[in-house]
């Protein structure tokens, strides 16, 4: 890293072309639709609208399952074709066979719904139509996984196709009996245990409501408020660039979700702070990816996998938020411990940032926004299903944004008759977020639908329990080999995938490993979740550091590095959740229910214990604790920090002894030589 630039550096401006850029990572991960026009625009937007408004009605309303995850697929499918193109050379239009496939997708719905009773009733012995609607089905979702997600996950689904029907040939103990096509269209298409399985569920009741609640905030003004409301909480004081990254990243991330996302928009504002305090592009860039990583695991949204977890441990929202609650804290504990030491490393406290806009004149003006984020919680805490939470704090959004102006989501000149009512409607912020409500679900839910294909051929087939006992002979019976093995099988799967997929796949086939050694399902899970997320910033799908790369102008790989350095040390407690029940308290035991007859004591000591760990872990990587540590004191810390997050006695004992000796040994050489 560069010695920090003096006040009056020169500022630094995001390019126009590195904007463009990072877009492009944002389209890796959310798809590259298309910009249309005219009438087409007109009707996607609509089309796009009354998906908004269908599922706003089913979250109130009562809608049969049978219908509900069918016609959720059916708008997906539908919108998928038109918005996104089938090769980039077609961008910008929608051609004849895109209006094809969009209107198949439909059919097949209507097909669907149509043989009612009859048609579920015959899934063990599906008639040829079945069949042949079946296998379009089937060809349509991995075609619109291909054109939002790229071609890795349509081939790995395919795979398991391929497994389920060949298994005879294949070799122990992957052998199985095999089923034909017949068999493997009823499954998939015909019950709501393949396609219309539990992530299409996920998807189509809670998924789509959150991403329309995002968009409500982000139309209404509350992501710039939440950037703003970090850099005058933190960017007028010295050090407080990185401050005010860790900051804008909870505050932004929380609501959207999306790591790529919140790093472009917080990079795009935040990068001309950290080069004028004195980051290099590649250490900026780094700090900016972590912080985007912090979306996916933050509440009250977290990412799209956190509603899987629910739904897989048939457990509330309100228990997944609670369990990430302590993750959550520790690890933006790690970002800003790093922050905080990159800041005395480097001499950072000598850069001060002017304010444009205090605190409390921010707070007054915007409040209603904090509202709106935390809404949700209320909501659940007061006895509302996660559905109907997000639903009301999504009504609570669309009111208040009219408290001001300059929020609301429709124009003042609507309702004073200025202009073109139909234009002025139709450009309005509330009908952008509709619209961009149901877009920004596209790519997750079309992944969800894959996602069912490989379910539904795991529970077939059996190949979960298959691929659990492999892992468990592998590691000899050892809960801590079979961990790392999994962490490392969720990782690799996560490289080539994105996150939603990487979890449901380990969820199915690599959790039970864990599960039959006798960790509870709920940390299993959450273990998992969290190293899914790794394939946010492991190359090479890192598309949140490349993200930043882009915008800084750093080396991608560099970047993704420095990345690595700002979140590993919160990477290590997910095998505290494992390797032992008092780690468990950092799940705050995994429900409502257990907490309330938990040892608070154990979950504090946990707590302590395992934000020492980070802290040390943070001190060995960056080479610094009271002052800048020689070499043995850095490998002290980093033994230090791994012995604390194994949860075991022993351990601890080593873990806050080297902690103490390096201290010791700094203070009093930094009496003897200060720095």
């Amino acid at each position: 890293m560069s010695q920090p630039t003096t006040p009056d550096t020169p500022e630094i401006v995001v390019s126009e072309s590195a904007r463009l850029k990072a877009e492009e990572f944002i389209e890796a991960e959310e798809g590259a639709a298309n910009k249309l026009k005219g009438w087409l625009a007109v009707f996607v937007t609509l089309t796009a609208f009354v998906m908004s408004v269908f599922h706003l009605y089913t979250a109130y309303a009562i809608v049969p399952t049978q219908t509900l995850r069918p016609v959720h697929v059916g708008f997906v499918l539908f919108l998928c074709f038109l918005v996104f193109p089938v090769a980039s050379r077609f961008r910008h239009r929608v051609m004849w066979w895109d209006w094809i496939a969009a209107a198949l997708s439909i059919a097949i719905v209507v097909y669907l719904i149509l043989g009612g009773d009859d048609f579920t009733d015959r899934n063990t012995s599906p008639a040829p139509w079945d069949i042949v609607f079946g296998i379009g089905l089937i060809v349509l979702v991995l075609e619109a996984m291909r054109r939002t997600n790229g071609w890795i996950m349509p081939v790995i689904t395919s795979a398991f196709l391929l497994y389920a029907l060949f298994g005879p040939w294949l070799p122990a103990p992957w052998t199985h009996k095999g089923y034909e096509v017949g068999r493997l269209i009823g499954v998939m298409y015909m019950t709501l245990e393949g396609i219309y399985g539990v992530a299409v569920d996920v998807s189509s009741s809670l998924i789509i409501l959150f991403t329309i609640f995002g968009a409500f905030l982000q139309y209404s003004g509350a992501g710039k408020f939440y950037i703003d409301f970090s850099f005058a909480a933190m960017g007028g004081k010295p050090t407080g660039a990185g401050r005010t990254v860790v900051l804008a990243s909870f505050l932004l991330g929380g609501p959207s979700g999306s790591g790529v996302a919140t790093t472009v928009t917080l990079g795009a504002v935040a990068y001309p702070m950290l080069a004028k305090a004195g980051y290099e592009r590649n250490a900026a860039g780094g700090l900016l990816a972590a912080g985007g990583l912090g979306a996916i695991i933050s509440p009250p949204v977290l990412g799209a996998a956190a509603f899987l977890i629910a739904e897989f441990l048939k457990i509330s929202y309100l228990d997944v938020l609670l369990m990430a609650v302590i993750p959550t804290f520790l690890f933006y504990l790690a970002l800003f411990l790093m922050v905080e030491i990159d800041a005395r490393k480097y001499g950072m406290g000598k850069t001060a940032f002017a304010k444009a806009d205090s605190v409390w004149n921010l707070t007054k003006k915007y409040w209603f926004h904090f509202l709106s984020l935390v809404s949700i919680v209320a909501f659940m805490m007061w006895g509302f299903s996660p559905v109907l939470s997000v639903f009301w704090a999504t009504v609570v959004s669309f009111l208040t944004s009219f408290l001001r102006r300059d929020t609301a989501l429709f124009s003042y000149d609507l309702f004073q008759g200025k202009g073109s009512l139909g234009k002025n409607l139709f450009q309005s912020p509330f009908v952008k977020a509709m619209e961009g409500g149901s877009i920004g679900v596209l790519n997750v839910a079309a992944t969800c639908a894959g996602a069912g294909i490989i379910v539904g051929v795991v529970t077939l087939t059996g190949l979960g329990l298959k691929f659990s006992s492999i892992v468990i002979d592998y590691a000899g019976g050892s809960l801590l080999l079979t961990a790392l093995y999994t962490s490392l099988v969720v990782w690799i799967v996560g490289l080539a995938v994105p996150v939603t997929a990487s979890y449901i796949i380990c969820a199915v086939i690599a959790a039970p490993a864990l599960i039959k050694l006798g960790v509870p399902d709920f940390a299993a899970h959450m273990f998992i979740f969290y190293y899914a997320v790794l394939s946010e910033v492991s190359p090479p799908t890192a598309l949140s550091p490349f993200a930043a790369a882009a915008i800084t102008g750093g080396d991608p790989y560099k970047t993704t590095l420095q990345c690595w350095k700002y979140t590993v040390p919160a990477f290590l407690v997910p095998f505290m959740f494992v390797l032992a029940p008092e780690g468990q308290g950092l799940l705050l035991m995994g429900s409502s229910k257990a907490l309330a007859t938990a040892n608070w004591w154990s979950i504090a000591e946990v707590t302590v214990t395992a934000a020492i760990g980070i802290a040390a872990l943070a001190g060995g990587f960056q080479g610094w604790a009271l002052k800048r540590t020689t070499l043995p004191e850095r490998w002290m810390l980093i033994v230090a920090g791994f012995a604390l997050v194994y949860p075991s006695a022993v351990a601890d004992v080593i873990g806050f002894g080297l902690v103490i000796a390096v201290l010791a040994m700094q203070y009093f050489r930094r009496q003897l030589q200060p720095a």
